[in-house]
């Protein structure tokens, strides 16, 4: 049995961290070179890992480059394990594999295949979930299932307490299927393109709050997108950026005003007016510095 890890962030160094404990024949890990991680959120150096164990690693910059697409092909695995990568693939990888390429991806497939994911989940308030281990095909999170893991997103999860969780899940998947693996016993199933969604990407500016909304769903966005996501963010003032990084929600019987004022400032949170309630904002950047005043205004 001969098999790759490509990967780059945490849910990576989960599948790598499973595979020694499991004594699973891992031959070459590819690592996303920290010198590219500045945007990669979640980044993990697994180069690291890979070295602690003394497991042969490179560390790239782009898969896709010719050199690395042959000495993956050249090393003829026997399962190729793409996990935590933003970067697409080329089939020349996909097909390298003798049995297959793994991927992993957070949500119970065919449903909400696509990006960011965790985010979206939040987002669209969704509890009940799984996460997936499916053959990569060359289309978009499309190939046969291997297996799935429940878990569930609480009302109060930020984004670090839904990928630990999603995490946790892909280790239980691990633990499961790699002695099938070595033995021959994996089997997977057709996914049912009927019942496919597609998440839409995201970027950093769509964590923008529009103070038009309802005090809940910007709580929800905070929630959604806080560390390790670039956050949800505002202007002082329309000038000066602040990054909200957690946040509470709670009922207005006390200030008049417009969505997005200041009602009150103490050393502990900011008290936000908003439609249906106060955000009561209790973890934030102030990235310009800026001294603030109730009664001032974001935008």
């Amino acid at each position: 049995m001969k098999s790759i890890l490509i990967g780059s962030v945490d849910s990576s160094k989960v599948v790598l961290e499973e595979m020694i404990r499991l004594n699973f024949p891992v031959d070459l890990v590819f690592s996303l070179d920290e010198k590219y991680s500045k945007n990669v959120s979640g980044y993990e150096p697994i180069h690291e890992l890979a070295e602690a164990h003394h497991i042969p690693f490179r560390k790239f910059k782009n898969i896709n480059e010719d050199l690395y697409v042959k000495e993956i092909t050249d090393h003829h695995p026997d399962y190729i394990f793409v996990v935590g990568l933003s970067q697409l693939i080329k089939p020349e990888i996909i097909h390298a594999a003798r049995i297959g390429t793994i991927g992993f991806h957070p949500t119970p497939l065919p449903k909400f295949r696509g990006r960011a994911a965790l985010v979206w989940q939040v987002l669209l308030g969704v509890r009940e979930t799984k996460c997936s281990l499916f053959f990569i095909d060359e289309g978009m999170d499309s190939g046969d299932i291997v297996a799935q893991e429940a878990y569930v997103i609480e009302d109060s999860d930020y984004a670090i307490d839904v990928q630990d969780k999603s995490n946790e899940a892909l280790q239980r998947m691990m633990h499961r299927v790699l002695p099938q693996m070595l033995d021959g016993t994996v089997t997977s199933v057709k996914q049912n393109e009927e019942e496919a969604t597609y998440l839409l990407k995201r970027t950093p500016e769509d964590g923008r709050i529009d103070w038009q909304e309802p005090v809940e769903a910007i709580q929800r966005l905070i929630r959604a997108v806080s560390k390790p996501y670039p956050g949800a963010f505002s202007h002082y003032n329309g000038q000066h950026k602040l990054i909200f990084w957690r946040a509470d929600y709670l009922e207005n019987k006390k200030y008049v005003g417009i969505p997005g004022q200041i009602a009150q400032i103490t050393n502990d949170y900011i008290d936000i007016v908003c439609k249906g309630g106060l955000l009561r904002v209790t973890e934030f950047e102030n990235i310009d510095d800026v001294q603030m005043r109730a009664g001032y205004k974001f935008k």
